[in-house]
This record gives structure tokens, C-alpha cells and sequence, in this order.
């Protein structure tokens, strides 16, 4: 089991920035693919962002392409999401995943949660 630690979110305003990050601690983090996921109010949680065990490869929702970038520092075990261009819609709680599949993209993948920050953004 790897434990996640989140932080970076937040209040920001539409057009803002924010980045997250996800400390990990336990079980060799380089090991592991991680993912963000974000879960809105009164919505299941989704698919945001997503990168291999070494970073070589990295997935997007079609919702954040372009403003979001997931990244990962093996050396800190730590992972990133960079968000630009924040709208309203980016509001939710936003969580650290790991797993040991190739990528994480799905829910029913992760196998260890963070417990979650939240960001907030007002038009």
C-alpha cells in the first residue's frame, strides 16, 4: 500500500492557475502509475489525468487537454498536476491516485486514494 498525501488547492478565480501535488510514502513509488481524479458535487468521481511509472507516457480527459499537465518527480515521490485556465466547471475535490496498471484512467484501477483538496473556482 502506498499512502498520498494532496495539496495546492484552493480558491482561484476563472483564468487562474493552481498546482496540485501528491506526496507519496510506503511502497516504491516509482513503481507505480498515478492518476488525478476529480469528484464534483453530487457527481461520480472522474478521470482527469494520468502517467506512467516513469513518466514516459500521460493521458487527459478530452475536458482538461490543453490546460491541465500531470508530471512526476520519482527522486521527491511526488506527482503534479499543473492546471491553467481554471473555469467554474474545474470545481471539485480533487484526489491522488496509484496503481500498478500500465496507466490509470479508470476508477475501478487505483488501488490506493489521497484523501483529497479542494479547489474552488468563482467566475
Amino acid at each position: 500500500q502506498v499512502q498520498l498525501v494532496e495539496s495546492g488547492g484552493g480558491l482561484v478565480q476563472a483564468g487562474g492557475s493552481l498546482r496540485l501535488s501528491c506526496a507519496a510514502s510506503g511502497r516504491t513509488f516509482s513503481r507505480y502509475a498515478m492518476g488525478w481524479f476529480r469528484q464534483a458535487p453530487g457527481k461520480e468521481r472522474e478521470f482527469v489525468a494520468a502517467i506512467t511509472w516513469n513518466g514516459g507516457s500521460t493521458r487527459y480527459a478530452d475536458s482538461v487537454k490543453g490546460r491541465f499537465t500531470i508530471s512526476r518527480e520519482n527522486a521527491k515521490n511526488t506527482v503534479y498536476l499543473q492546471m491553467n485556465s481554471l473555469t467554474p466547471e474545474d470545481t471539485a475535490v480533487y484526489y491522488c491516485a496509484a496503481g500498478s496498471k500500465y496507466i490509470l484512467t479508470m476508477v475501478g484501477e487505483v488501488e490506493d486514494w489521497g484523501q483529497g483538496t479542494q479547489v474552488t473556482v468563482s467566475s
